[in-house]
């Protein structure tokens, strides 16, 4: 396929993100290309593009979105930047997947979702790529299947190596459990409505100040509870699990068994060392289920109101979280438009 059959997309944020989505954009997925990297630091963009044939680089989000070749965008940069940067994209009409969060808070996020509603279609995905890992599709599949009965609980564990520095307590709940935000009402279907938060005694590998690990209980609309362990200095590597505890049994992933060894009195595997390795696959799908669907004028996958609706959980969550209680979580309705 040529370039001129194929998507062009426009990468925003030539960081750690940002790069990644090149490389697989140009070595990974199937009828895109990229056609330009935006970054602040023009250096850095056109360092990313340099390894892309007929990559443009530039230091402003709009020049690059208005560039020759460019038919959709991809958002890596912080999150307090992509506010303007899917205005920006809306101006043009153009079809975006915007890495999560979607905005650092409600009110900006309940903004991005008016002005969409004022485009009168969808154009966003939210880049929630746990939808796309295949171990949590074949939790959803089973779940929706109703094989189990209906979901009564939903347990999660998510534990990182360690904490980059100046991460925050507020951090584990906004960078981290927002991914279990949205995974526990894609899962069970149901909104989540209420938030606490538990905190042990700090670990001894947590940093000055840091409240790690946390305990965190969430309350859905369809009576199911979810918690949430989340311990960002584990040490030993970054693992993810989820079980479910329904009526007539239980289903769990995250184990990993892909290959066991025994040797020398021993047995086990390996844990990955970060998201990007455990997530790699779920990434890729993600990034081709977005092309595919741009591709034939569709938009699929996580939406505008997703990442709205995550927002207003963080939200609660770290009221829950600073104040010691259960915290009720506000949120406008749900427009037509993401019915």
């Amino acid at each position: 396929m040529t370039q001129q059959d194929s998507l062009g997309v426009a990468v925003i944020g030539a960081g750690r993100m940002g790069a990644d989505h090149v490389r697989r954009l140009d070595e990974v997925t199937n009828g895109a290309h990229v056609a330009a990297v935006a970054d602040l630091d023009a250096d850095r963009a056109k360092a990313v593009a340099a390894g892309v044939e007929g990559c443009a680089a530039y230091g402003d989000f709009a020049e690059a979105m208005a560039g020759p070749g460019v038919g959709a965008v991809l958002i890596a940069s912080p999150g307090p930047a992509h506010e303007a940067a899917l205005l920006a994209a809306f101006a043009r009409d153009l079809p975006v997947l915007c890495e999560k969060p979607l905005t650092p808070d409600a009110a900006s996020a309940l903004r991005v979702l008016r002005a969409e509603e004022r485009l009168g279609h969808r154009r966003v995905q939210v880049g929630f790529m746990r939808r796309y890992d295949s171990e949590y599709i074949k939790l959803k599949s089973l779940l929706d299947g109703g094989e189990l009965g209906r979901p009564l609980m939903l347990h999660n564990r998510h534990r990182n190596a360690g904490s980059a520095p100046g991460f925050t307590s507020a951090m584990l709940i906004n960078d981290s459990v927002t991914h279990e935000m949205d995974v526990v009402r894609w899962l069970l279907g149901q909104e989540i409505t209420a938030v606490t938060v538990l905190c042990p005694r700090p670990s001894a590998n947590a940093p000055e100040g840091l409240a790690d690990p946390q305990f965190v209980v969430f309350e859905t609309d369809g009576g199911a509870l979810a918690d949430v362990e989340i311990y960002v200095n584990a040490r030993y590597g970054y693992q993810v699990q989820a079980e479910a505890v329904c009526e007539n049994g239980t289903a769990r992933i995250g184990d990993r068994h892909d290959l066991l060894v025994n040797s020398a009195g021993r047995w086990g595997g390996t844990v990955a060392p970060g998201f990007v390795e455990r997530f790699e696959d779920a990434y890729d799908r993600q990034v081709q289920a977005w092309v595919d669907a741009t591709r034939r004028g569709e938009v699929t996958g996580p939406s505008v109101w997703d990442g709205y609706t995550v927002a207003a959980i963080c939200e609660a969550g770290v009221r829950a979280q600073a104040e010691g209680r259960r915290v009720e979580v506000e949120r406008v309705d749900r427009p037509a438009l993401y019915r």
